[in-house]
């Protein structure tokens, strides 16, 4: 009967078995790349759930209406996420700026300047940080159709050889060995459509991330400019504007 030998030839592992063993490491290869590439995509989903969960959070502690130095003591000296972390760096670099009594037009300035590069610092480190992991997807999406079809020529070059040497031409003996070497190119195809789709999403989601830090930043440094008089800083939105009442 046909129909266990069609079936058979779908039975992954009947065609890893049967495979050269250039194809079996292929396979395997695939495998672990795409398992790599799993734990990457479920790591940076829990990891930008939690981290706009808890940066919602903020903001919303932030539009509150209390001061901004109650929030940073809140924070802690340290924190771990980035936009508490800007807050307790800006209001600190206040506090010591107002208690040395350098809040002068010139002193201002300066006060602003160094500000700006400290929040530019971590923001870049932050976004660097946030795109960890994405690289090993863009390896794994791009790489495995080519390594699958390798595996596919391969087999496929043993096949016709081994099918040649036997002198029988049956569609009977030359699909198994076809489906064997196909296999591979299944296998990569199956690696890198996930590790693709996943790149580009998480790609977005970091930049809006970075996005949104580099727009929090602004708005420190508008509110720290209308305090010390210094130079305008670039307009935040109204809804994040950080009214004169939410001072240091």
């Amino acid at each position: 009967m046909t129909v266990p030998a069609e079936a058979s030839l779908l039975n992954p592992v009947e065609l890893f078995m049967a495979a050269d063993w250039v194809v079996k490491g292929v396979m395997v290869g695939l495998a672990l790349a795409s398992l790599w590439s799993w734990a990457v995509i479920i790591d940076k989903a829990f990891r930008f759930t939690s981290m706009n969960r808890r940066a919602d959070q903020f903001e919303d502690a932030i539009h509150s209406g209390r001061p901004l130095e109650d929030v940073a003591a809140q924070a802690g000296p340290n924190p771990a996420d980035p936009l508490p972390r800007m807050l307790v760096l800006a209001v600190t670099d206040w506090r010591d700026a107002r208690a040395k009594g350098q809040l002068g037009e010139i002193q201002g300035q300066m006060l602003m300047a160094r500000i700006d590069r400290a929040l530019d610092s971590l923001i870049a480190r932050e976004g660097q940080r946030i795109e960890n992991g994405l690289g090993v997807l863009s390896v794994v999406a791009t790489a495995s159709p080519f390594i699958g079809l390798f595996g596919t020529v391969w087999g496929i070059m043993n096949a016709f050889s081994a099918i040649a040497s036997a002198g029988n031409t049956n569609l009977t003996t030359v699909a198994p060995a076809i489906a064997e070497a196909l296999f591979a190119t299944a296998i990569g195809l199956a690696a890198a459509i996930p590790a693709y789709i996943a790149y580009n999403k998480f790609s977005i989601d970091a930049g809006k991330f970075t996005g949104r830090m580099e727009a929090f930043a602004d708005d420190l440094q508008a509110a720290v400019a209308r305090r010390v008089g210094g130079p305008a800083a670039p307009t935040p939105a109204p809804a994040s504007d950080f009214n004169d009442r939410r001072g240091f």
